[in-house]
């Protein structure tokens, strides 16, 4: 629900709530819950997480008893494997940043597919169009009351300027209500979103939910006001005077202009200088959207042993933005899943439904790859019993994010509980009602369980969409832990007797 609220919201037909969680495709849709007041753990009650205190019993009853020496031996397996490094490695060394429609996504996409048969697993790509965008040359700076070069990237989608580029004033806003406000100074400018990120906090997370729908809907509503061109403080609370892209989102009917990321430092330059006088910016970009091109999912799967026709599905996006390695976002997540699901193909473990990898191509800017896998499964939708998605990070895991329908949410929390129980040696045991990820958004209408791993990324969005997510950024225990936390929930949730969310 919050994310429909928030699509809405980035559209323009809704107010602006205080989200964590914001689409992708128009300003990042990213499993990044803050901590929950209430969190359930092995040793705490149901009741103080929400649920009846004297609740009948479920089918996951005792599901310690009957798994805990499996998933040990999953997570020592897991712990000792620098497999997923190691994959990782090649991803972002060898083949490097991946945005829809560009050769390096074509050679991640390939490298997958092989990788995975490679490990043993049941392989195959499956067809989907994506958008692509090309950024091509940029560049912005001070004219006056100063002379200063800025660091800028363009936003993802951004239309170009003329070759001349854009010499304009400056209009520096820090609110939706500050740029109503100053709306006759806004025709014929440039305007600064000057929004600060929230620093991280235990209690709420980080803040970016807060901040990005700025991205996302800052050039539609500055066009209607007649701004030429946007420029947006990165959606970062710590900055080493690096730009931070993104996707932007563009509305029929409204005037497209250009939008570039600034840094933080250069954000709050522009800020005092206003705040003295007259401020003059001239910008230049090349970016452009071409017709949609063919890329691809990639499926890999252990087949079930006795309800192959069940389906757990895990999995992250493949593509990136075209800055840095696309390491932690989402190169950490895709090289989880598929370690994960070789782990439990080299102990030899054969659960009762299949798990299927899949990794979603263009969840940067389009959403295609979830939208188009949901679409074309949609008839084994009723039995994918699960999907589990790593998008934030390859941190060390705390547990596990749930989306799920209001009238299943205690059951299902209860269940993952048990299991987060059994994930003490690597710290995975809390469980927070939240959001499951975007890739694997399309299929909860369908009534599938979503549920993100939760990581410690308190440090994630000072790297996130910049030249600096790369691989040097991941730590190789804190990644095989993401291995055993993955291939053990979906382990057990593919092999315990009813369905996860079962009455």
């Amino acid at each position: 629900m919050m994310r429909k609220i928030l699509l809405l919201m980035l559209i323009g037909c809704a107010p602006t709530p205080a989200p964590q969680h914001v689409p992708e495709w128009v300003g990042e849709t990213k499993p990044y819950p803050a901590p929950a007041a209430q969190t359930q753990t092995a040793s705490t009650p149901a009741a103080a997480f929400g649920a009846a205190p004297a609740a009948a019993p479920t089918a996951a009853s005792g599901l310690a008893a009957k798994y805990k020496a499996t998933v040990d031996k999953i997570v020592s397996a897991a712990r000792d494997d620098r497999g997923a490094y190691q994959k990782l490695a090649y991803l972002t060394d060898h083949i490097g940043n991946r945005i829809s429609g560009s050769e390096s996504l074509n050679k991640a996409i390939a490298w997958a597919a092989k990788t995975m048969k490679d490990d043993g697993h049941d392989v195959h790509t499956e067809k989907v169009m994506v958008p692509h965008w090309v950024r091509g040359n940029e560049a912005a700076e001070i004219t006056a009351p100063i002379a200063r070069p800025m660091h800028v990237l363009g936003l993802g989608g951004t239309v170009a300027t003329a070759r001349a580029g854009i010499t304009a004033p400056v209009v520096v806003v820090h609110s939706w209500d500050e740029l109503e406000a100053k709306k006759a100074e806004v025709k014929g400018a440039i305007v600064l979103y000057d929004v600060a990120m929230p620093t991280w906090s235990e209690e709420k997370g980080p803040g970016y939910g807060e901040t990005v729908p700025y991205r996302g809907m800052g050039p539609v509503r500055a066009a209607k006001l007649g701004a030429v061109a946007v420029l947006m403080r990165s959606v970062t609370a710590h900055s080493l005077r690096t730009p931070h892209t993104g996707a932007t989102n563009y509305e029929d009917g409204v005037t497209k202009i250009p939008a570039l990321a600034v840094t933080v430092e250069d954000s709050t330059l522009l800020a005092r200088l206003a705040a003295e006088g007259p401020v003059k910016v001239h910008l230049r970009t090349e970016g452009k959207t071409l017709p949609e091109v063919e890329s691809a999912n990639v499926i890999g799967e252990l087949r079930g042993r006795e309800a192959p026709d069940e389906v757990v599905v895990i999995g992250g996006h493949i593509d990136s933005w075209d800055v840095g390695q696309g390491a932690h976002d989402d190169g950490a997540g895709i090289v989880t899943m598929m370690q994960a699901l070789t782990t439990l193909r080299k102990l030899g473990l054969q659960p009762r439904r299949t798990i299927r990898v899949v990794c979603f191509t263009n969840e940067e800017n389009g959403l295609h790859g979830g939208r188009t896998y949901a679409k074309d499964h949609a008839a084994e939708l009723p039995k994918t019993v699960l999907a589990v998605e790593s998008d934030s990070g390859g941190f060390a895991p705390r547990g596990f994010s749930i989306g799920v329908k209001a009238d299943a949410l205690d059951r299902v929390k209860g269940r993952v509980s048990e299991i987060a129980g059994m994930l003490q040696a690597i710290g995975a045991t809390r469980v927070v009602a939240g959001h499951g990820g975007s890739d694997i958004g399309p299929m909860e209408p369908a009534g599938v369980p979503v549920i993100g791993l939760d990581v410690d990324n308190r440090t994630y969005f000072d790297i996130h969409h910049t030249e600096a997510d790369t691989l040097d950024k991941v730590d190789p225990a804190a990644l095989a832990d993401d291995v055993a936390a993955v291939a053990a929930f979906a382990y057990v949730v593919a092999d315990m007797p009813g369905r996860l969310d079962a009455q």
